[in-house]
């Protein structure tokens, strides 16, 4: 079979289609890669460094035929692998730069009759699209509120009713708290997470206002883009408050089946923050499985942060909600009156 050549917006049509491959080393692809592309490396991380060290010292030359050396006897494995996983054989395949590595994998697979769509400037051209993507300009309307106001069920409930929405603490796989991470996926790292914020931000229109809820630049470990955090803390704000009774509930709900021990260390996270004795009470609570007293608690530092946050949003620019004792489909409501109201109002002050 043959090989075509394809560019990033041939890609971006083709990948609806065929499965996408990563002939890049396991180390390179648990950094970052494209989404859903499927590991298939020519050189592992050892034999990379082995080959790269020697086209440092020696020269091409002789880093492609001790990259051969080393490859070669496992041809016939990675065709047998290949053919199994993908019987309709055809692919869509990048190394880092387009390069040796999907070459070679081309070449290998093009001679058990596959069909490959090679990208262009390989997973660098790829990187240097979502770099730019997650730093365009667009209307965000934020929803922020004190822990525990379920911003993140509302969202959800404002997607179902053809909100657009972009779930970042989803995309982050982390709360943004010090127990955001239990219960969780391991997280992206910085790169990939922003590979998954563009296409996320992919498949919603620009134009149009995008639902997000109110984060601080880290969520974990995770590090939101500077254009992007700059762009959500000047957006408009809908600032949602509802009792601290239905706060501890909602609290309740998502945390009181968690493991003790995972309660207990995010809660030493925030011993410097809390101090002693707060924490000490907020333990013992867990120990107790009192979780009405240990939310509370933690409700006292939480509540200080938030304010201090919400000192950073342009106080034109944000509305005040109170959702105490609304049933959801009226919370619902009220917010997509109250973003239609705040972000025609944001516009006429910009214009």
């Amino acid at each position: 079979m043959k090989e075509t050549l394809i560019s990033l917006s041939e890609y971006l049509e083709l990948r609806q289609k065929l499965p996408i491959l990563d002939a890049r080393s396991e180390g390179e692809f648990s950094q970052s890669h494209i989404p859903e592309a499927i590991n298939i490396p020519i050189l592992n991380d050892q034999e990379r460094k082995t080959v790269g060290t020697l086209y440092k010292e020696e020269g091409s030359e002789k880093a492609t035929l001790k990259g051969f050396e080393l490859v070669g006897p496992r041809f016939h494995q990675i065709q047998k692998e290949v053919i199994k996983r993908f019987p309709n054989r055809k692919i869509i395949l990048y190394c880092w730069r387009g390069g040796m590595r999907s070459q070679i994998l081309s070449w290998l697979l093009s001679m058990v009759g596959f069909e490959v769509f090679r990208l262009k400037g390989g997973y660098k051209t790829y990187r240097n699209f979502t770099f730019e993507e997650v730093r365009k300009k667009r209307n965000f309307i934020v929803l922020g509120g004190k822990t525990g106001t379920a911003k993140t069920v509302l969202l959800q409930h404002l997607k179902e009713a053809g909100e657009q929405v972009l779930d970042l603490e989803d995309l982050a796989h982390h709360k943004g708290s010090a127990f955001g991470g239990i219960g969780q996926d391991p997280q992206p790292s910085v790169e990939q997470f922003e590979n998954k914020l563009a296409e996320a931000l992919l498949q919603l229109n620009s134009d149009s206002p995008i639902w997000v809820e109110n984060e601080s630049r880290k969520i974990g470990r995770v590090i939101l883009p500077d254009v992007f955090f700059s762009q959500m803390q000047a957006s408009p704000h809908l600032d949602i408050s509802k009792s601290e009774h239905e706060r501890i509930a909602h609290i309740e709900s998502e945390y009181a089946g968690l493991p003790k021990e995972e309660l207990k260390q995010a809660v030493k996270k925030l011993r410097k923050k809390l101090g002693g004795l707060r924490t000490k009470e907020a333990l013992e609570a867990i120990e107790e499985r009192d979780h009405p007293r240990w939310i509370q608690n933690l409700l006292t530092y939480y509540d200080k942060a938030y304010e201090f946050e919400l000192e950073k949003h342009p106080k034109e620019h944000t509305l005040n909600l109170d959702l105490t004792g609304l049933s959801l489909a009226k919370q619902i409501d009220l917010l997509i009156h109250s973003k239609d109201q705040l972000y025609e109002r944001a516009k006429n002050t910009i214009d």
